[in-house]
């Protein structure tokens, strides 16, 4: 079983950086698959980010390219997300999630979820 607890969400004014943490206890991620998600009010839970068990690969939403960074060490078995030029669309509660599967965007991918930490960017 593994647990996955969220931090470093928060206010921020549009333009402005947070940088979020998925730390996973229980078992450790060197083979999971990671991956960020987001929710906003009313609308249905989104991939935002999504990083491969090695770090090799990742993959982003075409709405965060080039803001937002993925990357994890599994020797802290700890994943990050490095939000840039933050906008009030981003507005959402994020979440982190691990599987031993196939990497890719589809939440079904991936077992094991965080309660999630709220990100609001004032415009």
């Amino acid at each position: 079983q593994v647990q996955l607890v969220e931090s470093g969400g928060g206010l921020v004014q549009a333009g402005g950086s947070l940088r979020l943490s998925c730390a996973a206890s229980g078992r450790t991620l060197w083979s999971y698959n990671m991956g960020w998600f987001r929710q906003a009010p009313g609308k249905g839970r989104e991939v935002v980010a999504a990083i491969s068990w090695s770090g090799g690969s990742t993959l982003f939403a075409d709405s965060v390219k080039g803001r937002f960074t993925i990357s994890r060490s599994n020797a802290k078995n700890t994943m990050y997300l490095q939000m840039n030029s933050l906008k009030p669309e981003d507005t959402a509660v994020y979440y982190c999630a691990a599987g031993p599967s196939h990497y890719g965007a589809e939440a079904d991918l991936y077992d094991y979820w965080g309660q999630g930490t709220q990100v609001t960017v004032s415009s």
